[in-house]
């Protein structure tokens, strides 16, 4: 039996929580506390140390999703999540630019905590205003061999693709 360790990575309130919790097999494991500031009130709630999913691909292989959380003051936690990971997803609200900064941030931190092959999720992609995967490529300056996908956090075919996306990668990576 393998089992592939991803991290599910991004600024506050980008849809992380949600993306597991569509295509996990069993409850998500949240960790998940109220939000007493008005300032940060974009939700009810926010991810303090992680969330946990897992997918069994086939008999073989079962994935394990941790999710992050967004806020900096749980930092901390980043460093810990990525340890024995084998990819990890940014996932972006296409729809907040006062975000993408902050992404390019966190993309940066994980690169430098592991070498492991990554995508970038452009996520709310069902909305009006979202800023296209190419137009998000190139306000975040991503390499043009870093796959940038659509994502609807709240579409498990959607969620599916980018973690197929990443998986093909690491596997990819494996047999090299």
């Amino acid at each position: 039996m393998q089992t592939v360790k991803m991290v599910v990575t991004g600024p506050y309130s980008a849809g992380k929580t949600q993306f597991i919790r569509t295509i996990s097999e069993i409850d998500v494991v949240s960790t998940e506390r109220k939000i007493s500031s008005e300032a940060e009130r974009l939700k009810d709630a926010t991810t303090v140390a992680m969330d946990f999913g897992r997918i069994t691909i086939d008999d073989d292989l079962i994935l394990y999703l941790f999710g992050t959380p967004g806020q900096r003051r749980f930092d901390f936690m980043w460093e810990i999540l990525t340890e024995g990971m084998l990819g990890f997803i940014v996932l972006i609200d296409s729809v907040r630019p006062e975000t993408f900064r902050e992404a390019r941030n966190i993309l940066e931190v994980f690169r430098g905590y592991a070498q492991t092959p990554y995508v970038v999720s452009a996520n709310k992609q069902d909305m009006p205003d979202a800023w296209s995967p190419e137009d998000l490529r190139i306000a975040l300056k991503i390499d043009k061999n870093i796959k940038v996908l659509p994502c609807v956090a709240t579409d498990k075919e959607s969620v599916k693709q980018t973690i197929l996306e990443l998986l093909y990668s690491i596997l990819e990576g494996i047999e090299e």
